[in-house]
């Protein structure tokens, strides 16, 4: 009883957070062009956006990561409250040294974690998964690039289009597409939250996804305004038409994907339409290094970083296993050392090329 109603509580938490951090972000093209003037109502739009997309549409991936990943039968209250502490525990890490993490991977890796642990996966189902957190951001890039073409083209015709008769037309449908982007937040993003616990039916999928919804909602209207105004402010090189190709992008693909029961990361779709939206502008100008290592970087730590944390606490508190806790102890401090050995050589190699030298 007592691990049931931690279970809930941590679910809770989860959904906030992915309120205040991704499902939030959602709206952030609307307020940043100034289709929507007030932050408060951009957040109350976006509150009832998610609730909406959660209740209406997030029964399908809640099935996913409630039985699609590993065997039903696995998902006791102890095993689903170390699946929601692991992808809790690792957004929470994340936001702590500032690394971006997609919460359908680190829940998507925690359900994984387990099942290695427990050697009971499946997997043709996982690299479904897996296959289409690369072919969506693709396609994503694909579908902006495409209408960015076809945006500078009606720009560059009627450089005023934006600021004449039919600005009030473009800021509408800003608005209905980022109401559409925060909608399907809600229909992919519930699952992270409750789908373990329906899954060990500790609650229905009818109450879960609205009580789930109910409170990445929440998280969203009264935690979201800081990555709201952050998201704003890195979005003001975007016309009111190109982010309006972003958030219909991300809207189609990931509302496509929820209905297949496809947990996608939001923020990689929306990062990837940016890019084409900026390869369409700049040319290939925009494709640094830098921009891509980062994309690629957050893909793949954010399932790896949950799982290893799933796996060590199976080991830990239900195999009781703790020499391979030691191993993964000692494989993560290794790793953090090599990658701070690799760093201090670089920095070494710097200073001996600018100043000259040696020891």
């Amino acid at each position: 009883m007592i691990m049931t109603i931690a279970a809930c509580i941590i679910a809770l938490f989860f959904a906030m957070n992915i309120g205040a951090s991704g499902a939030a972000a959602s709206i952030s093209i609307a307020y940043g062009s100034g289709a929507i003037a007030k932050r408060r109502n951009a957040l109350i739009i976006c509150a009832i956006a998610i609730f909406a997309g959660a209740a209406i549409g997030g029964s399908e991936v809640v099935k996913t990561i409630g039985e699609g990943i590993i065997p039903q039968s696995l998902l006791t209250s102890k095993i689903v409250l170390i699946i929601l502490v692991s992808a809790t525990s690792s957004l929470f890490i994340a936001n702590l040294i500032g690394i971006p993490l997609s919460t359908s991977e680190i829940t998507v890796g925690s359900v994984i974690g387990v099942g290695v642990a427990l050697q009971a996966l499946y997997i043709n189902k996982i690299l479904i998964i897996v296959s289409f957190w690369i072919i969506i951001p693709v396609v994503a890039f694909g579908i902006a690039f495409l209408l960015g073409k076809l945006i500078h083209k009606i720009e560059s015709k009627h450089p005023t289009i934006a600021k004449g008769k039919y600005k009030k037309v473009i800021m509408l449908f800003v608005v209905i597409v980022g109401f559409l982007e925060a909608f399907s937040a809600g229909m992919n993003n519930v699952a992270n939250a409750i789908g373990p616990l329906v899954g060990a039916e500790i609650v229905s999928i009818k109450s879960g996804i609205l009580i789930g919804g109910l409170f990445i909602a929440i998280g969203a209207l009264f935690l979201g305004s800081r990555v709201l105004e952050t998201n704003a402010k890195s979005i003001t090189r975007i016309s009111p038409l190109e982010g309006g190709a972003i958030s219909s992008t991300g809207a189609f693909l990931v509302i496509l994907a929820s209905v297949f029961g496809l947990p996608v990361p939001l923020t990689q779709v929306t990062s990837s339409a940016i890019i084409g939206i900026g390869t369409a502008q700049n040319g290939m100008n925009i494709w640094k290094k830098q921009i891509i290592s980062k994309i690629i970087k957050v893909w793949v730590v954010s399932p790896i970083f949950s799982m290893v944390i799933s796996y060590g606490l199976v080991k830990l508190f239900i195999n009781s296993d703790f020499y391979t806790i030691v191993i993964l102890v000692g494989v993560c401090a290794a790793t953090l050392g090599t990658l701070s050995l690799i760093k201090t050589i670089r920095e070494d190699n710097r200073a001996y090329q600018e100043h000259g030298g040696g020891i």
